[in-house]
């Protein structure tokens, strides 16, 4: 076995050439996202993330273009993010939210630049919120003040809780903005106890409001165009199963009436209004309480006056969401197959339609008032996102050049390719070449298969489906598959609910078959094959490393290895009863045959397992089940654990930790080399 130090492997060899980037410039790439175009769509605010190596933190700041001209950094906080940017109605002012010190609080800064201030001094935070329609204040949603009976309780006995019955509800509170007031915190206000006296021309900071209480939640909401009510979702608790549960109601803001709207014994999710503020839109999963994880909710509006409740897109076969009505018609963004058109709904006919000239796929449409103009984060499948301005149905103009990051880069070369599954089923998948591919050649052969199972793959340059370091895979000679195996997004509600009472088995052919499609066209070599994913991609991952030999290396990343014990542990007891019909007390052998751990005597295959330690989607009791069974069975196996983390790792220096051991197990056991972590400036 070959021993090789790559300490260097990543460097470009020459500065003007196409060269392969480290791990940490593909970690290090700035991304665009949260765009929001001012009323009269002559300007957009959107975010850019960047990664800061020394605190080891993702920093989010905001950006601005005017006219269509060139963006320029408007934010710039050390030590926080500025986040979800909104104009004002006026387009003078852009609110946003960030952690100055004092948790999340909203601030507004000058379109024309200047200082951003605090507005908000919340000591619970803000979990979002949006501008009132006259500008002279915001709406937002925090949560309650934790119970002093609670503390009381605490300070006699100690912490502890009664599961999934102590929680903290959030609700509806607005406040006043005066534009012309100078900072309260630059001149505060005292209360006169003994000698401390208040300062002569003190400013007091402005008192919120509160507009909804009870036992509820707010879990979405927005102010009507006239200004007179707000529709909200809610649910019982902030409890994560208790979305199924959710409603639709409307609150009247000059008398703070509360009337229920929408009240289905499934999930109903406010959408938007109308802009006559005559029907509220929303999504419902209607009755549907035992399969919602993956069948369609559907699109309706409602009358606020009569009740009266419409459909719209009947014969849209996706789990529609996301929309916003405005002048020209309702939008949203949705996945069909690989691609994320914008599409129009006519509000008379219920008709959909993709908007045209835009790019392949496009995220956050945000309208100007009249809604004639959009800006959006759009790509296509051989570019980074970027942010675009357009009139509908017009050629779009691009702002930003997030693409010049890897303009000297050798990049993935991407195709959609389709094949039959065992079944019949016709799967789809992205096939990543390297930039030096040669037809006549047979490659070794990586599979990545993503999380959900309602995830999607499609065509990147810069393929960054977790902590899977693909550029540099394919540099070294190799084909990357990325398959939308059954239960994908994008490809309708019957190919969604495939793989219910069939986990891991239907993953397994669709897996499998594309593999058989690759060797039948003489593309890969079958000797020299690894598999690997995160979460639902983690299970599948762990369901072959059970059930077949034909890989040389696997890595299960936050997997589940056993369903029934999975079932117990996890914050999302549903999603199993859902997919498995079942529970382990009333079919045991659905659970057993689409477990991993229940064939783990057949393991052969070298195993990485990689977990964040306090993982509560998917517990981390399923990592050390399934290391265990491996090492019993003499399994070649590891285990990595993320100290702090959960379901996903969201630091970058632990990132490009899980990059490199991924590269490390794969680089020994399917090309045969043994590499050491490299440490120091050597790495970068």
């Amino acid at each position: 076995m070959k021993k090789i130090v790559l300490a260097l492997a990543f460097l470009p060899c020459v500065a003007t050439a196409q060269y392969v980037p480290t791990i940490e410039e593909v970690i290090s790439l700035r991304s665009v996202g949260n765009v929001h175009l001012a009323p009269d769509g002559k300007a957009v605010v959107f975010t850019v993330q960047s990664t800061d190596w020394n605190e080891n933190r993702y920093d989010t700041e905001l950006w601005l273009s005017r006219e269509g001209a060139p963006p320029f950094q408007l934010t710039h906080y050390a030590k926080g993010s500025s986040v979800a940017p909104l104009f004002s109605p006026d387009g003078q002012w852009i609110a946003f939210l960030s952690d100055r010190g004092n948790k999340n609080q909203i601030h507004v800064i000058r379109t024309q630049g200047g200082e951003a201030r605090a507005i908000t001094k919340e000591e619970e935070g803000i979990s979002f919120y949006e501008w009132h329609p006259d500008g002279q204040r915001l709406v937002f949603v925090k949560p309650d003040k934790e119970d002093k009976a609670r503390k009381d309780r605490e300070k006699r006995y100690g912490a502890f809780e009664a599961d999934d019955k102590e929680f903290t509800r959030s609700h509806l509170w607005q406040i006043e903005f005066k534009p012309d007031m100078a900072d309260p915190a630059e001149r505060p206000c005292y209360q006169p106890v003994d000698s401390l006296k208040a300062k002569a021309g003190c400013l007091e900071w402005p008192k919120a409001q509160r507009i909804t209480e009870g036992n509820f939640t707010v879990t979405g909401f927005s102010v009507s165009p006239d200004g007179k009510h707000i529709a909200f979702s809610h649910q019982p608790d902030p409890l994560i199963n208790s979305f199924v549960k959710s409603d639709l109601s409307m609150v009247e803001l000059a008398t703070k009436k509360v009337t229920a709207l929408v009240t289905h014994p499934s999930a109903d999710s406010f959408e938007d209004w109308s802009p006559d503020s005559r029907e509220v839109l929303f999504t419902s999963n209607g009755s549907d309480t035992l399969s919602n994880f993956y069948t369609n909710s559907r699109l309706f509006a409602i009358r606020v006056d009569t009740k009266a409740i419409r459909p719209l897109a009947k014969d849209w076969d996706e789990d529609l969401g996301g929309f916003t009505w405005e002048a020209t018609g309702i939008y949203s963004a949705m996945w069909n197959k690989t691609n994320r058109p914008l599409y129009r709904v006519d509000p008379s006919s219920g008709t959909h339609a993709a908007v045209a000239a835009l790019p392949q796929h496009v995220t956050g449409p945000s309208f100007s008032r009249d809604g004639r103009t959009v800006a959006f984060v759009g790509r296509n499948g051989d570019e980074l996102g970027e942010v675009y301005l357009a009139a509908v149905g017009s050629q779009a103009q691009r702002l930003t050049q997030m693409n010049a990051q890897i303009s000297q880069w050798k990049v993935a070369k991407s195709e959609v390719i389709a094949w039959k599954s065992k079944d019949g089923t016709t799967i789809e998948g992205v096939l990543h070449k390297p930039a030096h591919y040669d037809p006549s050649k047979k490659y070794p052969l990586l599979v990545i298969i993503h999380g959900g199972p309602t995830g999607i793959d499609t065509p990147s340059p810069v393929p960054t489906p977790g902590p899977y370091p693909v550029l540099q895979w394919l540099d070294k000679g190799c084909l990357v598959l990325r398959p939308n195996y059954r239960g994908s997004a994008g490809y309708g509600e019957a190919f969604r609910a495939l793989n219910v009472k069939n986990l891991g088995l239907g993953d397994m052919w669709d897996v499998m078959s594309g593999i058989d499609y690759l060797d039948k066209k003489g593309m890969i070599d079958k000797t020299k094959m690894g598999c690997m994913g995160w979460s639902q991609g983690g299970y599948i991952s762990a369901f072959l490393t059970t059930n077949t030999d034909a890989f040389k290396a696997i890595s299960v990343g936050a997997g589940i290895s056993n369903w029934m014990t999975y079932y117990v542990n996890t914050d999302i007891h549903p999603f199993t009863r859902q997919y498995l019909k079942a529970t382990p007390w009333s079919d045991e052998g659905i659970y057993k045959r689409t477990s991993p751990m229940t064939t783990i005597r057949k393991a052969k295959t070298p195993t990485l397992i990689q977990h964040g330690e306090f993982d509560k989607r998917v517990p981390i009791a399923n990592a050390y089940e399934l290391l265990q069974g491996l090492r019993d069975n003499r399994v070649p196996a590891e285990l990595m654990v993320y100290k702090g983390f959960g379901h996903g790792i969201t630091k970058p220096k632990e990132r490009l930790a899980a990059h490199w051991h991924n590269w490390q197990w794969f680089a020994k056991y399917v090309w045969g080399e043994t590499v050491e972590l490299p440490l120091g400036e050597s790495a970068k």
